[in-house]
């Protein structure tokens, strides 16, 4: 198969053409493969590829035989490494798969290798020592995002159609937006995150992906969700497959929009224009769109306190943990600066310091539910700013500790985080596009817990009334038909 036909396909598009005898998994893996080979030295997404270890049946699910990439973390798949993007953790090899590997598998996909992400994913760029920075294939001199930023460079150029992803404060979310995707985070409890975690960062992290198109997303998210043995807790599974909500008409919503992120920074011009762009397309299909401030149930300074609170003492349990297995000492030879600042904070954290930041968590999840109780969706930009240069996010970031550092996370992706506080499921989508730049601009849409019906019900809406298919980066597999 030619790369220029290949990167017409969305995942369901291959997977279909598989069923229909049109080609093999095999030939779909070694064309994903020359996609790699072909752009990933310009965008420094994929850190290995290896080859195909499964077969599916063609036709045994809408995804079966299409490649994937799973990130290099959260996910554990037997005999390959996981590295959490660090130094630390650096040859550290699963020695069996993960509850979601295994739905991997069972899915269809067929995992080729592993993406980029910062350093324990605690970041919204994807900029690591370990691997070097990734690029945004529409502009190579900036972020592609983070912390799924390899996925999300990695979908964008073409070289898969998905990519997992995993969201604590924005990871699906801000690659999607920076690299012109669709991506949403699913409610708390929706996918597991078995065995070897209950919760990751509290509640806070779930399990995704990012996709060029809708329907992909949903096609995965049916056959990822539902509980494990052991799980805390799981989310009420919904009426009908997802996959069957993307063609269902939305009816007409209530949708709040909210230009002003919490904590009062300045939203760019362009990203302004192109929400309030975005509200005018809602109320064109039909939906009732009015300016709202939504309630976050804390002020800002204790939001982003209790998440630094939270994310930084999760984080010296897991540098502990890889310090001790692999006899490795923690300074500035296995650790970035923003780490080592985040774990010596995390250290400082008392018992009933934590104990409060999850009452704060409460409080977010109280207000945010309060608010959906008058409204269907909130619509707000994904991001305050177009994907900034590489290096911005260490420039802001010297000599921060732990909770400057989250300050800085917070300040450059104020609008994503309340929802992963609150458990509720947000997406955004890849509807606009910097009219100066050409780079794209998402829009986020979030709902009450467990509606991630309604949003790809407006989501597919969205996609059929503005389509962004035909929307190349500047890094394309598709303009590389000798590879």
């Amino acid at each position: 198969m030619k790369l220029s036909e290949y990167v017409t396909y969305d995942g369901i598009g291959l997977a279909d053409l598989v069923a229909r005898g049109e080609v093999t998994p095999a030939e779909l893996a070694s064309t994903a493969q020359r996609a790699s080979d072909a752009v990933n030295p310009q965008i420094n997404a994929v850190v290995e590829t290896w080859p195909a270890q499964d077969t599916p049946a063609p036709g045994s699910t809408p995804l079966a035989g299409v490649p994937f990439l799973i990130k290099d973390l959260a996910v554990a798949m037997a005999g390959k490494r996981v590295e959490l993007g660090s130094r630390l953790a650096a040859g550290n090899v699963a020695g069996t798969d993960s509850s979601l590997m295994a739905r991997f598998r069972r899915a269809g996909l067929v995992t080729l290798g592993r993406t980029t992400t910062p350093e324990f994913a605690y970041s919204t760029t994807t900029e690591g020592v370990l691997y070097g920075a990734t690029r945004n294939p529409w502009d190579p001199t900036r972020t592609p995002g983070g912390s799924s930023g390899g996925s999300g460079a990695a979908v964008a150029a073409g070289i898969v159609p998905i990519a997992h992803a995993t969201d604590a404060a924005g990871s699906i979310r801000v690659p999607a937006a920076s690299n012109g995707l669709f991506g949403l985070k699913p409610t708390r409890g929706r996918v597991s995150l078995g065995p070897d975690a209950d919760e990751v960062f509290n509640g806070l992290a779930v399990h995704g992906a990012v996709s060029r198109s809708v329907r992909d997303s949903a096609a995965l998210l049916d056959l990822i969700r539902g509980p494990e043995t052991g799980d805390p807790y799981f989310a009420q599974q919904p009426e009908r497959p997802y996959a069957q909500e993307v063609t269902r008409s939305p009816g007409s919503l209530r949708i709040g929009l909210l230009t002003q992120p919490w904590g009062g920074r300045a939203v760019d011009g362009a990203i302004l224009d192109a929400t309030l762009r975005s509200a005018r397309l809602a109320e064109s299909l039909g939906h009732r769109v009015e300016e709202v401030q939504v309630d976050l149930g804390v002020g800002w300074e204790e939001f982003v306190l209790a998440n630094a609170r939270l994310w930084s003492a999760n984080l010296v349990t897991w540098i502990d943990g890889f310090a001790e297995a692999f006899d490795r000492p923690i300074d500035s030879t296995t650790v970035e600066p923003e780490m080592l600042a985040s774990y010596s904070y995390g250290q400082r954290v008392s018992g009933p310091e934590f104990v409060h930041a999850l009452a704060v968590r409460n409080s977010v999840a109280r207000a945010i539910g309060r608010y959906f109780a008058g409204y269907d969706l909130l619509l707000t930009p994904t991001l305050p700013e177009l994907p900034v240069p590489l290096g911005t996010y260490a420039k802001g970031a010297e000599g921060a500790d732990g909770l400057g550092w989250l300050k800085q996370l917070f300040h450059r992706s104020p609008f994503t985080a309340a929802f992963n506080v609150a458990g509720t499921p947000a997406m955004s989508v890849p509807l606009e596009t910097d009219p100066a730049t050409g780079l794209p601009i998402g829009i986020q849409f979030a709902a009450g817990y467990g509606r991630e019906d309604v949003l790809f019900r407006l989501a597919g809406q969205l996609e059929q009334a503005t389509p962004w298919a035909h929307r190349n980066p500047t890094v394309w597999a598709g303009n590389h038909n000798h590879a």
